[in-house]
């Protein structure tokens, strides 16, 4: 058995450990060499961007027995590459599914936009824990000295920030995983009234994030999952992948 894994989240990560400890050979793929130094010591790692193809010609390059997906749920596109790639060469792809974690008692916006529109009729400073890939549509004229982005301590990160017109005592740069101490900290040091969030289960620190702001007083804004998904819990692969030794 050898498998060829996608992504850096935690429970991908946590799947990388396991294949290490049970000698199960694994190829884990991230996207940047800041989440290469995420992965656990002693892992193989492929670090760089793969379109379709490039998965393709990857998975072909050497006789892997099993596909793992386990990236973010909002990274539709990355998912249905890696699919159609294993189909392309006759592998087996197991997604690891993340639980969702949404609350009822929440906010709730079906895309980035729409969280950005929500955000200019309710009041105070905000929290954004949404990364900084889509913080563009938060960078309006009367909403955008109000938003507190906090993103990853990173040059490109914090250019991006920039760029966009967040005021600089705005930014905060800071690497997770976040305590719901350290949330309610933050959410009272700025006065936040709102903090969004996307729906990133456990391992994603939805959990610390909503209990931070309940005991804040701070509202919370919950962006929605792109799609409802079927696939595997992280232990369900596990069982699976034991399976395919036998």
């Amino acid at each position: 058995m050898e498998v060829l894994l996608f992504g850096g989240t935690g429970e991908g990560r946590e799947l990388a450990q396991w294949l290490m400890t049970q000698q199960i050979p694994a190829l884990v793929c991230v996207a940047t060499e800041y989440g290469e130094t995420l992965l656990p010591a002693g892992i193989e790692a492929h670090v760089g961007r793969l379109d379709e193809a490039g998965m393709a010609a990857l998975m072909a390059s050497r006789p892997f027995t099993h596909v793992v997906d386990a990236t973010h749920p909002y990274a539709v596109e990355v998912t249905a590459n890696i699919q159609a790639a294993a189909a392309a060469v006759g592998l087996p792809c197991l997604r690891l599914v993340r639980q969702s974690d949404g609350e009822d008692l929440c906010h709730k916006a079906g895309d980035m936009a729409a969280a950005a529109h929500m955000l200019e009729r309710l009041p105070g400073n905000v929290l954004l824990t949404t990364g900084s890939k889509e913080l563009d549509v938060f960078a309006k004229p009367g909403l955008v000295e109000r938003c507190y982005p906090r993103v990853l301590p990173m040059m490109n990160s914090l250019s991006r920030c920039l760029e966009l017109g967040f005021p600089p005592k705005n930014i905060i740069c800071m690497q997770g995983p976040f305590s719901k101490e350290l949330n309610v900290a933050l959410l009272k040091q700025y006065d936040i009234k709102t903090l969004v969030t996307k729906d990133t289960g456990g391992y994603g620190g939805f959990r610390e994030k909503a209990e931070a702001a309940r005991e804040a007083g701070a509202a919370l804004l919950v962006v929605e999952r792109p799609r409802n998904e079927t696939g595997d819990t992280l232990e369900e692969i596990q069982a699976r992948l034991r399976e395919g030794r036998a």
